[in-house]
Parts: C-alpha cells; sequence; structure tokens
C-alpha cells in the first residue's frame, strides 16, 4: 500500500512539474505575441507623447515658453506617466518576465481602456465578470450536445444500415461549418422573419439580472438561438464518430459471446459496449468543456452575447496585452487541470489502466 502511495505520488509531481512547464512556455509566448516583441511599447509611448505634447502646446500657460522648454516639459512629463504605467523598463528581458511572473501568480494587473460593468479596470473583475455569461451558455449547449450525442449514437448503432443511420453520415460533413453561420440563418428565421424569439443579448431590456422569475424566463428564451446553433454545428459528427466506437466494439468476439449466452440487447451494451468506450467520450466531453472557456468570439458577437469572447475581441482590437494574457493563463491552467484530472478518471473507468504504473509493470 505505501508502495502504491509512494509511486502515485512520485507520478502526481512529476505530471505537475511538466503540465506547469507547458504552461509557463505557452504564456511566456502568449506575453510576447500580444505585445508584438515589445513593439506595442513604442506604440503605447507614441500615443502617450501625442496626448501629452497636445495638452502642453495647446495650453495658454505654456505657450510664451521658448520651443526648447516646451519639449523639455514634454518628455519630462512623457518620462513620468511611462514609470505610472511601468514602461520604463525595456521589454526583454525585464518586463516579459515581469509579465510572465504576474500572469503565472494570476495577478492579471489591470486594463488601459476597458472595465467591467461596475467600472472596475481590474483585468481579475473584468473576467470574472463575464465568466458565468459563458459557462452558462456554452455548459447548457455542451450538456446537452454531449447527452443528445450519447443517445443519438447508441441508438444508430442498434439501426446500422437503416435511412436514419444513412442521413446522418451524409449530414456528418455538415458540422465544418462552425456555430455563428448556423446562428445567423437562426436569427433571420426566427427573429427577422417570425419574430418569434430575440435577436441576442442575454436577457431583454430593462431586466435587472439576478435569480428572479422574470430574468430566468428572459434568459432561457435568449439561450433558445445560440444552444440551438451550437448543438447544430457539432450533433452530426458528434454522433457519427460515437456511433463508430459504439460499432467497433459491439463487433468485438466477447460481445457476441455474451449475445449468444442470452445477455438482454440493454445490458450487452451497458457491460461491453458503452463502459469500454467512455474514456475516449469522457476525454473529448471534458476537453470540449474546456474549449468553452476561450468561448467562441464570432458566436457571442453574432448573438451579442456578453461573455468571454466578446471582450477577448475587444481586448485584441485595442490591444490590451493584461487581458489577453488573463484570458489565455487561465485557460492553460484549467486545460493543465483537465489533463491531470484525465489520469484518473481514466482509472476508474477502465480497471485495466493503472496510475503511475509503466506499461508492463505490476
Amino acid at each position: 500500500m505505501k508502495q502504491a502511495l509512494g509511486r502515485l505520488g512520485k507520478y502526481s509531481a512529476v505530471r505537475v512539474v511538466f503540465l506547469l512547464l507547458a504552461v509557463t512556455v505557452a504564456v511566456y509566448f502568449t506575453v510576447v505575441v500580444a505585445n508584438m516583441g515589445g513593439e506595442l511599447d513604442k506604440l503605447v509611448e507614441a500615443s502617450i507623447r501625442h496626448e501629452i505634447n497636445l495638452e502642453i502646446n495647446l495650453n495658454p500657460q505654456y505657450q510664451r515658453l521658448p520651443l526648447e522648454e516646451r519639449e523639455a516639459l514634454v518628455e519630462e512629463a512623457v518620462q513620468i506617466a511611462l514609470k505610472f504605467v511601468g514602461m520604463d523598463k525595456p521589454f526583454f528581458p525585464t518586463r516579459s518576465l515581469e509579465f510572465l511572473r504576474s500572469a503565472m501568480s494570476l495577478e492579471l494587473g489591470r486594463s488601459r481602456l476597458i472595465t467591467s460593468d461596475s467600472h472596475s479596470f481590474a483585468v481579475r473583475d473584468i473576467l470574472m465578470e463575464r465568466l458565468p455569461h459563458s459557462l452558462i451558455l456554452f455548459g447548457t449547449a455542451q450538456l446537452i450536445l454531449f447527452f443528445l450525442t450519447l443517445f443519438l449514437a447508441l441508438f444508430l448503432s442498434r439501426r446500422y444500415g437503416s435511412f436514419l443511420d444513412k442521413l446522418f453520415i451524409a449530414l456528418a460533413p455538415t458540422s465544418a461549418a462552425p456555430g455563428w453561420f448556423y446562428g445567423l440563418f437562426l436569427i433571420l428565421i426566427f427573429a427577422a422573419v417570425l419574430g418569434v424569439l430575440p435577436w441576442g443579448g442575454m436577457a431583454s431590456p430593462g431586466i435587472q439580472v439576478g435569480f428572479t422569475r422574470a430574468f430566468v424566463g428572459s434568459l432561457v428564451t435568449h439561450l433558445i438561438l445560440p444552444v440551438t446553433a451550437i448543438v447544430i454545428s457539432a450533433i452530426f459528427a458528434g454522433v457519427y464518430n460515437s456511433r463508430t466506437f459504439f460499432l467497433i466494439y459491439s463487433m468485438e468476439d466477447h460481445v457476441e459471446l455474451a449475445r449468444a449466452k442470452g445477455l438482454s440487447p440493454r445490458a450487452v451494451e451497458r457491460r461491453y459496449i458503452l463502459r469500454p468506450t467512455l474514456p475516449p467520450i469522457v476525454t473529448s466531453f471534458l476537453l470540449i468543456l474546456i474549449t468553452m472557456w476561450m468561448g467562441q468570439i464570432i458566436l457571442e458577437t453574432v448573438f451579442s452575447w456578453p461573455g468571454i469572447g466578446q471582450v477577448y475581441y475587444q481586448a485584441i482590437q485595442q490591444n490590451e496585452t493584461a487581458i489577453i494574457v488573463g484570458v489565455i493563463v487561465i485557460y492553460g491552467y484549467l486545460l493543465s487541470i483537465t489533463l491531470f484530472a484525465l489520469d484518473f478518471i481514466y482509472a476508474i473507468l477502465d480497471p485495466r489502466v493503472r496510475v503511475g504504473v509503466a506499461a508492463g509493470g505490476m
């Protein structure tokens, strides 16, 4: 027992170290790319210099001063402003490593232009305010998609070669189109033409966010179109993939033997088909859950959904490095936690997998 626990602890420690190393490298590259290799500092400095130059040269108090003195005042004010925003140090290596340290410790800093609904410039406040909105939308869509895909895949695996089976195979390539593509058509039909569902947003105007009957009812109504768009964009490929797994396992010799012994079709599915396919299915589901943190930028924009994707898009447009890095680092942590947990989930779902034991080990 002690040997097994020691082996598990050693494996977990090594796994955590390597995952943290991977996150660190990914975040550092994100910091460099988001800052355009330090070129963004020059753009910000030019913007600060331009604003200060206008403020001093258009101020009647300074217009009588000689040009050299005004330029000296501008330069002094620029240096003070750069020091205030922490740009008085070189990007490589000083500021880039400071960015990395802050990001890895979740000290996400402050935004320059974007604020939260409570008018806070803190990146943590901005992201934590938008995160629940994305979780509601994509969490609802992915849960519906997961269970609907599982049910339909099992259903079609029992009816291999039927018209419905061939129809899903034929429609599988439609999943190449993203959710926002179908969202545009849904908005056109149900909002513009029929007028039975809202165009977008999270709730109707005038309804306060909170656990009230009015807000929940409005939220459900506003969820219908974006959730439907996400489900349509992925359902056919998902069903096709899961159905293929079920068909492969249903043709195994031990499954045929179980049928020959007289086990009911439901029992055969539950014991010999569904259980062996759970690890890849759960893996796919968990990775989808992590990717929803990034949201779907265009989908949230199309439906005016105030989530992570929309604020991430705004941050890219306005060169908000702190927000971009904040989104990426939290995504990296969530992905690492998921990959770490998957090892143990595999061991629970499949008794043949033993965490921390090398192939061929006892």
